[in-house]
């Protein structure tokens, strides 16, 4: 099994300026190479992390306990980060960090469903609880809607024929392993495209995983409870791996750093808004983090932080 490697380490703990009796939340617990890195700054401070995954949860125990006692793993979706901060007596916290996207470890559990690398049933559940699976979906949603998800999620040019194609080989027998899908899809495809580099299947298994997990609508749910979490100085970290997360975090922190002013209202010097963005423009990984990382390619960097109350 591949290590995790944490994205952007550097650049994240730069943008939280870690404080170390500070308050801090990691809503994505994931390999815990972030985590780790913020409870080893901190002494009379506390990290809470978020993880649903029980799997993640063991893994990144382990290797916190080796640094500090000093954390609280919550294991609940990071949608609900401020009823279950507050069932802790937390209201009020220094950095807030959102490491999107699947760890790496999940990728690499064959049974888990991720990986079109890997035959294994189409699960894609990070919660293992819910009941809504990625072969729920292929195998019994219609055709419109195979093809909005593949096209909204993942900007698939052939989400038309590929959606079609599904529908088509599930009324033959239901689609139940990853393998099975791999197939579907390559017959849905015309053959400039298979002979194209990269796997014809990436896209596709992306929009199933965002689409099964709702990871867009609950990143946007939770962003709006973080930013009323934080102390002043307080900052806010996204690393973000797909063009629709980084478009939920530019433009709300974009809400979040402007007043609108109707013309006709004079403005008054006092008038500013309560955020500040760390940085102008996206902070994208190194040259060097590139070359020893293959997943930080697409990754995305933006920070915000507040200013006043």
């Amino acid at each position: 099994m591949v290590e995790h490697i944490s994205v952007l380490l550097q650049e994240s703990l730069t943008y939280l300026n870690i404080k170390e009796d500070g308050i801090y939340v990691d809503c994505t617990l994931g390999g815990g190479g972030h985590s780790s890195a913020i409870l080893s700054q901190l002494t009379t401070g506390h990290l809470y992390a978020f993880d649903q995954d029980q799997y993640a949860i063991d893994r990144a125990t382990e290797k916190l306990q080796n640094i500090s006692p000093n954390f609280t793993i919550i294991k609940s979706n990071f949608r609900h980060l401020a009823s279950e901060l507050e069932k802790l007596g937390v209201t009020a916290v220094d950095g807030i960090l959102y490491d999107l996207g699947v760890s790496s470890f999940q990728f690499d559990l064959p049974d888990r469903g991720f990986s079109y690398n890997y035959d294994a049933p189409l699960d894609m559940r990070m919660n293992q609880q819910q009941n809504l699976t990625a072969e729920t979906i292929v195998n019994t949603y219609d055709f419109h809607e195979l093809m909005k998800i593949l096209y909204r999620y993942a900007d698939e040019s052939y989400a038309k024929q590929i959606a079609r194609q599904i529908e088509k080989d599930r009324q033959v027998q239901p689609i139940k392993t990853t393998f099975e899908l791999v197939d579907v899809i390559k017959r849905a495809l015309p053959q400039k495209r298979l002979n194209k580099k990269g796997h014809p299947a990436k896209k596709t298994f992306q929009a199933l995983r965002i689409a099964v997990n709702d990871e867009l609508r609950v990143f946007e749910e939770s962003l709006e409870q973080a930013f009323p979490l934080l102390n002043v100085d307080g900052r806010i970290v996204v690393i973000s791996f797909h063009s629709l997360e980084d478009r939920i975090a530019k433009t709300m922190f974009r809400e979040q750093t402007t007043i609108n002013i109707p013309k006709h209202i004079p403005i008054t010097p006092d008038l500013e808004p309560d955020f500040e963005l760390l940085h102008r423009k996206v902070i994208l990984p190194s040259q060097m983090e590139l070359e020893q990382n293959n997943r930080a390619h697409s990754a995305k960097l933006r920070a915000i932080k507040r200013v006043k109350k």
